[in-house]
This record gives structure tokens, C-alpha cells and sequence, in this order.
């Protein structure tokens, strides 16, 4: 049985916002979220906790501030939040549910995303081990197991097919990464039905927020219905 999670329109994250002057950039070209690279094995756009903190401050309700922390433990996520002053979680690397737990103890008003790297069907398969402890999931390119361990940050699609069949048997909502830019974000959309979309590489020139790739992204968001 599938349970879509239903929603009027797409929303978007811009991750690898590292000033204030990003993050005003991309909340008025209209993004739903902002998400800030504390640290991860693979990929840029990494921001010490002080910006983050100063930045996630700033943040407008209802802009969400999303904290891609590298910790794995649930005691050192939550004290990294505590750090950095952001309303939600990202957790990049696979870890024990239990930890999730732990967080939402200490935190219980921290939303908790979980990233999910596609790399096959057995994806699917990760979504009754998440589910009950997440708020919602993440779904990006990688290569976690690999020799060269990816953790997003690819710039890469993967295969929407599978995506599409975990958006429909989610309960929870699903965001939609790697590798999407103005060019093939309407056809992102209408392949999976996300309920978000989280992009770097895709709105960005040399690393920088470049204005006028970012308006066309969200053009073309908005365009798709």
C-alpha cells in the first residue's frame, strides 16, 4: 500500500548557502529552506558554525535552516545544533534509528531529515528502517560504501525510476537531490513527485550563488506546477 505525501507545490531548498548575503539572494528568489554545509566527507561548500549560526538567525519564519552535520552519534548531533541554532537536522550518512531518538529527546522541536544516497532498488528497502523516527527523507547521489566514500555533493542524477517509487511508498515527504539545474528540473518533477527539491552545484557559478541561474531554477519550478 502507498501513502503520497500530497502537497499544492514543490517546494526548494538551496544548500551550501555560506553568507548572509546567499541566503537573502536565494529566500528572495523564493526558496523554501536553506541548508548549511558544516562538514562531510565528500563535496563543497563547507561554512564554520559560527556563519551558520549568525545566517540561521537571520532566517525569516517560515524559512527553514537545514544543518548538514557530519556526526553520526546522537549526543554530538545534538550538541552541534545547539551550536549552529537551526531548526532542522540533515543527516548525511546512514545511522542507528536509536540515534534519531536521542535527538529528538533532546530536541524535540528539531525537524529531522534522513539522506538516503540511490543506488538501486534496494533503496527501497531503507524505507521502513527510517521512517517511524524521521520527519522527512532525502534523496541524493552517492556512493557511501564506495572506496572513495560519496556523500552527496555529486552534482550527478541518479535513477528516478527508484526515487519515484519511494516518494509513492513514503508516509513521510520527499525531498529530491543531485544534479538538478533549470534544464532538467521540470522533468525531475514529473518523473518522482517530490515534495521538495535540494540543489548546490546546479544555481552556482566558480561556487557562488550566481542570481540569474537561480531565477531560472525557480522559473522553471514554478513552471511545472
Amino acid at each position: 500500500m502507498t501513502h503520497p505525501v500530497r502537497q499544492a507545490r514543490t517546494r526548494v531548498k538551496i544548500c551550501c548557502i555560506s553568507s548572509a548575503e546567499e541566503a537573502r539572494l536565494a529566500i528572495a528568489a523564493g526558496a523554501d529552506a536553506l541548508g548549511f554545509v558544516a562538514g562531510r566527507p565528500s563535496g563543497s561548500g563547507i561554512v564554520d558554525d559560527a556563519t551558520i549560526r549568525a545566517v540561521a538567525d537571520e532566517a525569516p519564519p517560515p524559512v527553514a535552516s537545514f544543518l548538514l552535520t557530519p556526526h553520526l552519534k546522537g549526543a554530538d548531533i545534538v550538541a552541534h545544533l545547539r551550536l549552529c541554532g537551526t531548526n532542522t537536522v540533515q543527516i548525511v550518512d546512514h545511522v542507528d534509528p536509536a540515534e534519531h531518538a536521542v535527538i529528538a529527546g533532546a530536541l524535540p522541536l528539531v525537524r529531522r531529515v534522513q539522506v538516503i544516497h540511490v543506488e538501486g532498488p534496494r533503496t527501497l528497502d531503507l524505507i521502513p528502517v527510517y521512517e517511524p523516527h524521521i520527519h522527512a527523507f532525502l534523496l541524493d547521489s552517492g556512493k557511501p560504501g564506495g572506496s572513495m566514500r560519496e556523500l552527496g555533493g555529486t552534482g550527478r542524477t541518479h535513477d528516478w525510476q527508484v526515487s519515484a517509487e519511494f516518494v509513492r511508498r513514503s508516509r513521510r515527504p520527499v525531498f529530491l537531490a543531485g544534479g538538478l539545474n533549470a534544464g532538467n528540473v521540470a522533468a525531475a518533477i514529473a518523473a518522482v513527485r517530490p515534495f521538495g527539491l535540494d540543489l548546490c552545484s546546479g544555481v552556482r557559478t566558480a561556487g557562488h550563488l550566481d542570481p540569474a541561474k537561480l531565477d531560472a531554477f525557480m522559473q522553471a519550478v514554478r513552471g511545472a506546477g
